[in-house]
């Protein structure tokens, strides 16, 4: 997300950096790069000219052109500001005092309401939760069955009553259903249409009246651009919309809906989408999207997905079996398997800061690497895993046949493991003679 706002912007940076000392001259031929930066980052016009008088207004005081670093203290002002512009601070979910509380889902069809509302599920479900889901999209094929089958992967109950129902009816009885059944949140699906019509409105206002929600979340595709924000604007207008969820931002190279929605609005974008897996989802931080799109890595949201993953007693055992150096191929096969948890490896990249993004263009992370070091180990004999010098030639070769790969498959993989049981000597043997009990950086 963000490639191509990202690129550009560091362009403009390095001009700053490439002058010792700046001028107001050079400070307004800079801030004409990144204008039209964001212009072509699809950030509303509105919204680029009251950032970049601001930033200016900053960007020209005599605390920054007298500065020793006047290229950082710019870097720093724009930061500050992406920020602002993106909402200052996380807004969070209102929980209701008295539940459940009551989360109504609406946007455009193809938007992304369906899964993100199983997604949000999903979410309150790991914090303690317990969530239900209601059907009110009647009039797309399948809307229904489709929320039924994302409750039954994520294991949450579905509130349904068929295509025949009224969606307000069907949104009343949803609710009253969840607090019979005492759960403590009711997300409800609403139907979308290609277009913003008053039929559609009418039936959210309706919904709305009859069941009060806590909030409205707007779920907007990122990837339609400028129109993000006309179509943000609209359903406020109507509804008084509570925040917004971004969805597909994951495919958006410009990012110029997550700039310009919070600014036109005035409403928070609460959620962003990043994949079409259930977990796939990620609560909005202005600050850390700000520090991403200037190329500085997020390094609270990689801790945060790391925490998720890694179990803390298997993280215990890990560390112990470092200390005996009786790591083993079923262990490397759980580090892969956690890592995975995280996320696909090029978002997990983009995190890290002072990663070369225009040199990771075009680079591909097989996903499907970690299936095969699967197959390769499980092919192998419990014995075979425990002391991998056992592995012969023919041996080897049985190995690659049961696994489905080629014996070089296999040697890579021996090779690996045998490099990462190097490491952790190193690790092991760097730790002893320290007091406490020994850290690892995994």
């Amino acid at each position: 997300m963000f490639q191509s706002l990202t690129e550009k912007l560091s362009a403009a940076f390095k001009k700053f950096r490439s002058k010792g000392k700046l001028t107001e001259a050079d400070v307004k031929a800079g801030m004409r790069e990144i204008k039209l930066a964001l212009l072509e980052a699809d950030v509303s016009f509105k919204v680029v000219k009251e950032f970049i008088n601001k930033v200016s207004e900053r960007a020209v005081g005599s605390e920054v052109l007298e500065s020793l670093l006047p290229a950082q203290q710019i870097v720093k002002i724009v930061n500050e500001e992406l920020t602002a512009v993106m909402g200052g601070t996380q807004s969070k979910l209102q929980i209701s005092p008295e539940p459940p509380t009551v989360v109504m889902m609406c946007g455009l069809q193809g938007a992304g309401k369906t899964t993100h509302a199983a997604k949000l599920a999903l979410m309150y479900k790991k914090q303690g939760k317990r969530p239900m889901l209601v059907a009110c999209d009647v009039y797309r094929p399948a809307a229904i069955k489709q929320l039924e089958v994302l409750g039954e992967q994520i294991g949450v109950p579905v509130f349904s009553m068929g295509t025949g129902t009224s969606p307000v009816k069907i949104a009343e009885e949803g609710v009253r259903a969840a607090k019979d059944k005492f759960c403590d949140m009711v997300f409800i699906d609403t139907a979308g249409r290609l277009h913003i019509d008053d039929d559609l409105m009418n039936e959210l206002i309706a919904i709305r009246e009859k069941v009060r929600p806590t909030e409205i979340l707007l779920t907007v595709d990122a990837m339609i651009g400028q129109d993000a924000v006309n179509v943000a604007e609209k359903f406020n207008e109507a509804l008084d919309i509570t925040g917004v969820i971004l969805t597909k931002l994951d495919g958006d190279t410009r990012g110029g809906a997550a700039l310009s929605v919070r600014q036109v609005t005035g409403k928070p974008i609460k959620f962003i989408g990043t994949g079409e897996k259930t977990d796939a989802i990620e609560p909005f931080y202005p600050d850390r999207m700000a520090s991403r799109i200037l190329g500085m890595g997020d390094v609270l949201s990689l801790i945060e997905k790391a925490e998720a993953a890694f179990d803390e007693k298997q993280a215990a055992e890990l560390e112990k079996k470092m200390r005996e150096q009786s790591f083993t191929l079923d262990d490397f096969l759980e580090q892969f398997k956690q890592i995975k948890k995280m996320g696909s490896l090029d978002q997990l990249m983009a995190m890290m800061p002072g990663m070369n993004q225009t040199a990771l263009k075009g680079a591909s992370v097989d996903e499907k690497a970690v299936g095969r070091i699967e197959a390769i180990i499980y092919s192998m004999t419990p014995e075979e895993r425990a002391k991998p010098e056992l592995l012969n030639y023919s041996r080897k070769q049985r190995v690659a046949a049961g696994s489905g790969t080629k014996i070089q498959d296999v040697n890579r993989l021996l090779k690996q493991f045998e490099q990462t049981q190097k490491l952790m000597k190193q690790f092991s043997s760097s730790q002893k003679g320290r007091r406490g009990r020994p850290r690892f950086p995994f």
